[in-house]
């Protein structure tokens, strides 16, 4: 647990850096600005076209009429806006996850390497395509999970457990990779992963309860509605934040753990003796100058 500790505390420190600062601004423009795009456009007509599917359920008229007889009236009108919000968090996640992925994975790993692992030779195993088809593949993986386990969200303990372990695992496949691809092997990222699997699997949790913090922030926007195009930038920005340390996380993590791996293959290289040539039992030893024979025909000096 050392290491885990170690990486947490580096990454919070790092989060502080004015390039890592700067560098989280991009993904919060990008997507704040399609964000405020899509909301000024076509929030109404989206709270409208979710009003009239739950108006279509029976179920819900009674219990609207329930909470309208105990003065609780008002609480009707967030229920669409509160599922309207469900739907789009999600995609938010995504589009920050790959954003940051994309635009900052590789700077704040450059930037862990040039000031702590300058002397770890880049054997680059992932290129730029195959990191972004390993992201999107991942992605792909991630949300058809989603999509299969909502029903069991309906089971309390289940809801808190199903979707931060999703989360996570998408969070530690896609950081991992780009916290490997420019210095690692194809051998030694999968030596790393078979290794620590349990390790990333925890951070990456870990990364995933912290993406949830925005979603305090989306449900303001919801209770106040006129700051609410005011929260969707915060949320954005805090989306961005929490998966730039998690970048940095596991850059920290994961170079060092390679690090330790190459020294180990060092040590191991130094310890083995290296084996020595073996005279054949029937080789004969030189004969002396006065004992060579000499050649038919010769004559003798």
């Amino acid at each position: 647990m050392g290491p885990l500790f170690d990486s947490f505390w580096r990454a919070a420190v790092y989060c502080m850096h004015p390039r890592v600062v700067a560098l989280s601004l991009l993904p919060l423009i990008l997507i704040g600005g399609l964000a405020l795009a899509l909301s000024h456009f076509y929030w109404e007509s989206a709270v409208g076209l979710v009003a009239a599917w739950l108006d279509s359920f029976a179920f819900l008229g009674s219990f609207k009429g329930w909470l309208e007889g105990l003065g609780f009236g008002q609480a009707v009108a967030y229920l669409a806006p509160l599922v309207v919000i469900a739907l789009v968090a999600p995609l938010v996640v995504v589009a920050s996850l790959l954003l940051v992925a994309v635009l900052m994975t590789p700077a704040l790993v450059t930037l862990v390497s040039q000031r702590r692992f300058g002397a770890l030779d880049q054997k680059r195993g992932g290129s730029f395509f195959l990191s972004l088809a390993w992201s999107l593949g991942s992605t792909a993986m991630a949300l058809i999970a989603l999509v299969l386990s909502m029903p069991l969200w309906l089971v309390p303990p289940l809801i808190l457990v199903l979707p931060p372990l999703i989360w996570g695992w998408l969070t530690y496949r896609v950081m991992a990779f780009d916290a490997l691809a420019e210095h690692a092997s194809r051998a030694e990222r999968l030596e790393l992963f078979r290794r620590h699997r349990m390790a990333l699997l925890v951070m990456g949790v870990i990364c995933g309860f912290l993406g949830a913090a925005p979603a305090i922030v989306w449900a303001s926007g919801v209770l106040f509605v006129a700051a609410f195009f005011v929260m969707i930038p915060l949320a954005v920005w805090i989306y961005t934040l929490v998966f730039a340390f998690s970048s940095l996380w596991f850059a920290h993590f994961c170079l060092a753990a390679l690090e330790r791996l190459r020294n180990e293959a060092k040590s191991e290289a130094v310890l083995t003796p290296t084996p020595r040539a073996v005279v054949p039992d029937t080789v004969q030893p030189l004969a002396a100058p006065d004992q060579v024979p000499l050649l038919p025909g010769s004559a003798e000096s």
